[in-house]
């Protein structure tokens, strides 16, 4: 028996059958990402309990066999996935899952990290509360810390590093030991805050294996409309005159170009048009409240006021409807717009008053340069966000080699980054697809302090693929 297979051996007598998948077609689903990565495993290891991680954790540091974190496996730039030489584990944590305590006073969750966000919102749902990270995808609780996901709602209650009061990670170094960071104060001034080293780094400092999450009360009204800006440069005033307005009701400000809404109509019929023709650009405003509609507080009553008293100025058309109608169209946009052809897609931010003028510029630095490339962008303009997704039509392949496409992408990171004071991955996180733009725009002494930090950690470079720097 080779060393491989013996080690193969040692995991699947330490997790037994359910928790070692060896096959081929067991495997291929963690080994693909849901957008990058796609490599081939030594094995994936499904521990059912924090201990047997642990013991996991021992085991692969004892050998040097590098571990893999995963969760749901929705992120978006290859972390969670292997290279590909076949020796790396897959640490899914999917089966250290459930809701163990929901404290309605404090407003706290606490879960494991395997907790799917479905699953965490179904069980706050009966104490009138939510998490409010909302996102297309379902990924899991650890998931979402690692790469401290955004989502459509941040302009209102920020992104997962503002809600989470604390977590509980497992060690590289010393291998499988539990650091309890499980604090649920929201006031705690007694030193360094050591759970934002595991919030944001895609799992390079430590494993993930429970966490403490603040929650908000279930809103129990909600207005919603898709408005036509008179311009995307009145888009601007028209935010600034909605969070004057209406202050902490508003919760959503997305944008959903021409393009992207077309896509959606196209290939989901039972999406009615809300608009005919289709303006070049529409944004998705939502209000909501806590306190139950009444005859003295009634979002839409006064949402609809605010949008007539807007009319002309800063709008030309709006339709008010149901907030499951509207999300439906905004959720919808990603799948759609991959049946257009190749997407090359993007996760950017760039001040948001200034996210009409980067915008103009990309698309006239694509006609100039990479005809043909069409524009389905979309994003998260009440925050600075854009995902300036572009699509390849299948015909011009051939004008479109990897190089090009490489370098198409550079100069879109390069506009945003160095002329508008961007961010080349505004909700993504770092992984193996980006580790390159990473460092391209890092400063070198940034990448040299999180460097000597990760090395602290995971002095062997044993957990995952991404490195935030060379220690000297």
């Amino acid at each position: 028996m080779d060393d491989t297979s013996l080690i193969r051996q040692h995991i699947s007598d330490l997790l037994g059958p359910q928790g070692c998948l060896l096959a081929p077609d067991q495997r291929q689903p963690y080994e693909k990402g849901a957008r990058y990565g796609d490599g081939r495993s030594l094995c994936i290891a499904r521990p059912a309990s924090v201990d047997e991680a642990a013991e996991l954790m021992r085991l692969c540091a004892s050998e040097k066999i590098r571990i893999i974190p995963q969760g749901a496996n929705t992120g978006l730039v290859g972390a969670s996935s292997p290279d590909r030489s076949g020796l790396d584990v897959v640490l899914s944590m999917e089966r250290i899952k459930g809701v163990t305590d929901i404290d309605p006073v404090d407003r706290v969750v606490q879960a494991y990290a395997g907790t799917r966000l479905s699953d965490l919102n179904q069980a706050l749902k009966q104490h009138e509360l939510y998490f409010p990270i909302d996102l297309a995808a379902d990924p899991s609780i650890g998931g979402m810390l690692a790469a401290n996901t955004g989502g459509a709602r941040l302009i209102r209650y920020g992104d997962v590093r503002h809600n989470v009061l604390g977590l509980e990670a497992l060690l590289i170094d010393p291998p499988g030991q539990r650091l309890d960071l499980t604090n649920r104060l929201r006031k705690n001034n007694t030193g360094p805050d050591w759970k934002q080293n595991f919030i944001g780094s895609g799992g390079a400092y430590g494993i993930i294996t429970q966490a403490l999450l603040q929650v908000h009360p279930l809103p129990q009204q909600c207005a919603t409309a898709l408005v036509v800006p008179a311009s995307l440069q009145a888009a601007a005033l028209l935010l600034r005159d909605a969070e004057r307005n209406f202050s902490d009701f508003l919760s959503a400000f997305e944008g959903i170009s021409h393009n992207a809404m077309q896509a959606v109509l196209q290939h989901i019929p039972s999406i009615q048009a809300p608009f005919e023709p289709l303006p070049p650009y529409v944004f998705l405003i939502e209000l909501s409240s806590a306190r139950p509609r009444s005859a003295d507080f009634d979002l839409e009553k006064l949402f609809g006021a605010w949008l007539e008293a807007c009319f002309g100025d800063l709008i030309l058309d709006a339709v008010i409807d149901k907030p499951e109608v509207l999300w439906r169209i905004r959720h919808a946009i990603t799948d759609s717009v991959r049946q257009e052809g190749k997407v090359i897609a993007f996760d950017i931010a760039v001040p948001r008053s200034k996210l009409a003028l980067f915008r103009d510029e990309a698309i006239a630095l694509l006609e100039q340069s990479y005809a043909g490339v069409k524009v389905y962008d979309f994003g998260h303009w009440g925050d600075g966000g854009l995902h300036f997704n572009l699509v390849l039509p299948p015909h011009l392949a051939d004008d479109y080699p990897p190089q090009r496409i490489h370098a198409l992408r550079q100069e879109i990171y390069d506009l945003a980054v160095h002329k508008y004071y961007g961010s080349f991955s505004a909700e993504h996180g770092v992984g193996p697809f980006n580790q390159e733009f990473y460092e391209r725009y890092t400063a070198p002494e940034s990448q040299a302090l999180a460097a000597r930090v990760q090395t602290v950690f995971d002095p062997a470079g044993l957990l995952g693929l991404t490195r935030f720097g060379t220690a000297p």
